[in-house]
């Protein structure tokens, strides 16, 4: 048996006999008794007609004869970015213009002489032969002009594989992929030792498959698109892991300012996106957070932030019936109503047809109570309390409504009476603003959140200007429909109102299961993955569509380290941080 590079074997494993200690090594090569081949050569090498085996590896080359007519900038994507290795390789072999020329005169005259024989004979002119006859006639007036080069070029892919059968199952593959970008390739029948050779880093083409290519679709051919995602506007984010740049970035220049953060817990998700605020407030961008841990406490006193504190004894109160009153668009009493639905069915739980029915109802009788309707200038009326709803689910008399006004009690009469039951006492005027939630009961945050986004919804459209609003661990919220589908709605809308909303959480399984959650990550221009579990990569690869080395940089990311997506971009990258933001931030 012959191994790869030519020398025979001395046993079946093609390895000499008597291999002498590592510690010998040297010796005997000095004597010539072994060679840097013997060392380095595989056991064996199988060489059928449609595949090739190495040691325990079997690898498949094709080679590309057929080429779109027209293509784009780095059109070869798709193939690159393949989920599983490839070797690819091109050979391109420049040619005299004299000799192309000659070439071109003699295709074109026998282009002209069959399209005239055919009008001659009365026939159709095929139009294949009308097509490449108008593109040599302008590749010919390129090529004089000295506008364009011409070169031979040859493609050919290897692909390897652990087993026969994945072989073949990723060679279908490869084919349909390559038929997707209307290159036809063909199998290396009977020449696979060639084309294994023709793909190693040797430059040795022993298929000699070519195809006459200009300059201009050879440029296009090279894969090389840049990583680098450096612009001339907004905040430094990281180092990019591919080539060392900085990631300088400004998320209200994307058609939407929108964010999505997923990590596992110790990732690095709370530093970045305290850094990302600390950046935008520099920048002159208003901060608003909703925090379910007060974990952004100490940097709020750091900056001069004020400090919100929702529990049963703060002095600040969010009243969820509040109106916009200033300019308030025409069907604002209409909206609240069908906001206050979803926040109903957050704090009541499920409810049936002819509850919703009966919610709507009260609903409306609770601001006519007020004296407020669909006319603009009630809408400077005191707004209803939660209490004034309970009251007039009490005084309905039916058992449906006294259920529900029992579904009620615990926010007007119970443990949780007083901070949803009175009128609003705050405004947002400090740049950095933090809700925190942490002193709630669990089953109180999701309403929490809720009532904070509403809140802070009708500030956005009364004042207009960028704001960037952080809703830490976004899964309270996902995990229940009502609640779920309206972060989604507030995450659509936020673009008119120049908000760009950041989405975090670590339960990144659980928030890429539900539609609601995979609605948010399609509304988010700018999306950052870090470090994950192994549990949750499987989920996130299908949604972002990652490369299996995508996959494994997430697996083995240190802290603070992973994906940035901007768009269609995306690169690895890493936080940095000075000095002095540390300190503010731990």
């Amino acid at each position: 048996m012959l191994n790869l590079f030519g020398k025979k074997s001395n046993n079946s494993k093609g390895k000499p006999a008597n291999l002498p200690p590592s510690q010998n090594v040297a010796e005997f090569l000095a004597k010539g008794a072994i060679s840097i081949k013997d060392i380095i050569a595989p056991s064996f090498i199988e060489v059928d007609f449609n595949h090739l085996r190495v040691d325990d590896k079997y690898y498949r080359t094709f080679y590309v004869v057929g080429y779109p007519r027209y293509v784009s900038a780095n059109w070869l994507y798709p193939l690159i970015t393949f989920d599983h290795p490839l070797y690819v390789a091109m050979y391109i072999y420049p040619t005299e213009a004299k000799a192309v020329l000659d070439d071109l005169k003699r295709k074109i005259a026998e282009m002209e002489a069959t399209i005239e024989g055919d009008i001659k004979a009365g026939k159709v002119v095929d139009p294949a032969v009308q097509v490449a006859l108008d593109d040599a006639l302008a590749l010919q007036a390129e090529l004089a002009k000295g506008a364009e080069r011409f070169f031979q070029f040859g493609l050919y892919i290897t692909v390897p594989a652990e087993s026969l059968e994945e072989l073949d199952r990723v060679s279908k593959e490869i084919d349909s992929v390559l038929s997707s970008l209307l290159i036809i390739a063909k199998q290396a029948t009977l020449e696979m030792e060639e084309g294994f050779k023709s793909t190693l880093p040797m430059f040795y083409d022993k298929l000699s498959v070519w195809r006459n290519v200009d300059t201009t679709s050879l440029a296009m051919t090279f894969p090389f698109a840049t990583a680098s995602l450096t612009k001339n506007e907004g905040i430094l984010y990281g180092i990019n892991q591919h080539d060392g740049s900085l990631i300088i970035f400004d998320r209200f220049t994307l058609e939407n300012a929108n964010s999505v953060i997923l990590g596992k817990s110790g990732g690095g998700k709370s530093f970045l996106v305290k850094l990302e605020s600390l950046r935008l407030l520099m920048m002159g961008v208003d901060v608003l957070i909703i925090d379910p841990e007060n974990e952004y406490q100490k940097l709020t006193q750091s900056v001069g932030g004020e400090f919100v504190v929702f529990s049963t004894s703060s002095q600040y109160k969010i009243n969820p019936f509040d109106l916009a009153t200033a300019n308030p668009e025409p069907d604002e009493l209409s909206n609240k109503i069908l906001d206050l639905h979803s926040l109903m069915k957050v704090i009541m739980g499920d409810l049936t047809p002819s509850q919703d029915a009966l919610l709507d109802r009260a609903l409306v009788l609770t601001y006519r109570e007020k004296g407020i309707t669909q006319d603009i200038e009630t809408f400077k009326n005191e707004p209803p309390l939660l209490e004034d709803l309970y009251k007039i689910f009490i005084g309905m008399e039916t058992p449906e409504a006294k259920e529900m006004a029992d579904r009620l009690e615990k926010f007007v009469k119970g443990s949780a009476a007083g901070i949803f039951n009175q009128q609003s006492n705050f405004d947002i005027k400090n740049p950095f603003t933090v809700f925190g939630i942490r002193d709630l009961e669990e089953n109180l945050r999701p309403v929490a959140m809720y009532i904070v986004l509403d809140y802070i919804w009708n500030r956005v459209r009364k004042d207009r200007r960028k704001r960037a609003l952080i809703v830490d661990e976004a899964w309270y919220l996902i995990k229940q429909k009502d609640s779920g589908a309206y972060l989604h709605s507030f995450a659509k809308r936020a673009r008119k109102y120049q908000l760009g909303l950041t989405t975090i959480t670590q339960d990144v399984e659980d928030f890429l299961s539900t539609d609601e959650g995979k609605a948010i990550i399609t509304n988010s221009s700018l999306q950052i993955i870090l470090k994950q579990s192994t549990a949750a990569v499987d989920k996130i690869s299908q949604t972002f569509y990652l490369t299996g080395g995508e996959k494994h940089f997430l697996l083995s990311a240190g802290v603070g380290e992973g994906l940035f997506f901007a768009g269609h971009s995306h690169v690895g990258f890493r936080v940095i941080a000075s000095e002095e933001e540390r300190a503010l931030i731990e």
